[in-house]
């Protein structure tokens, strides 16, 4: 008797969710701001791995992060080193971050001061897999630790993904990692995503990845500024 009942409101919370990151990614466009977000399993070294993406910017381009944890602020103090404006939101119970979150954490922040925003979310490859955050762009992180076949345990996250980003591979040979399978394993789920393979620690694959979110960056940019001066003639 409950279950539609439960169904009705999860509808209505996406709903309300889809509206409200609708107007950030309105906002972000507006701004000049192109939004990442960051979604993984716990363990899988997204924060350094977006650390290391903060100290390549930031002497070029303005860039900030929004951090998602259910406790605790160690991740925004861990970002913090790379000298970039961080703010971190605190979930509680809930395993991931939502538009509204997002919004919130937002405020009194000049959005026209940064060239790069990039979110956080918790470790989760199950919830954030539905909520959209207004976000340009979103990658999904995989360690070499966590097994070649994740991409078929959590399909949807991968589907809703527009990069796939296999971490550590400074210890792949050491783990016995399958580069291989794990490309094939991501292909079976989403045959044209693109697929990158970074160690945070050694920066192999860090330039390769940074040169390709500044090319994302400038190809929004380009693209907005189109639409513009097309509603202009319009």
């Amino acid at each position: 008797m409950s279950v539609p009942r439960l169904v009705k409101v999860r509808e209505n919370v996406l709903k309300h969710n889809d509206f409200l990151a609708r107007e950030l990614r309105r906002d972000f466009e507006a701004a000049g701001v192109f939004a990442v977000s960051l979604v993984s399993s716990p363990g899988s070294g997204k924060t350094v791995f977006l650390e290391s993406i903060l100290r390549s910017l930031r002497n070029e381009y303005r860039v900030a992060a929004l951090v998602g944890d259910l406790a605790t602020d160690n991740d925004a103090a861990r970002l913090a080193r790379a000298n970039a404006p961080v703010r971190q939101i605190t979930t509680g119970t809930t395993c991931h971050l939502e538009a509204e979150m997002v919004r919130d954490a937002l405020d009194g922040w000049p959005l026209e001061d940064l060239d790069f925003l990039f979110i956080e979310n918790v470790g989760n490859l199950v919830c954030p897999s539905s909520y959209d955050l207004g976000e340009n762009y979103r990658m999904v992180l995989m360690s070499v630790t966590e097994g070649e076949d994740k991409p078929l345990k959590y399909p949807t996250i991968f589907n809703t993904s527009d990069a796939a980003v296999i971490t550590k591979t400074d210890i792949a040979e050491a783990v016995g990692f399958d580069r291989d399978e794990a490309r094939a394993s991501i292909r079976s789920v989403r045959p044209d995503m693109e697929i990158f393979e970074v160690s945070a620690k050694t920066g192999e694959g860090m330039d390769l990845f940074t040169a390709r979110l500044v090319e994302k960056m400038n190809s929004a940019a380009m693209e907005a500024a189109g639409g513009r001066r097309q509603a202009v003639v319009n």
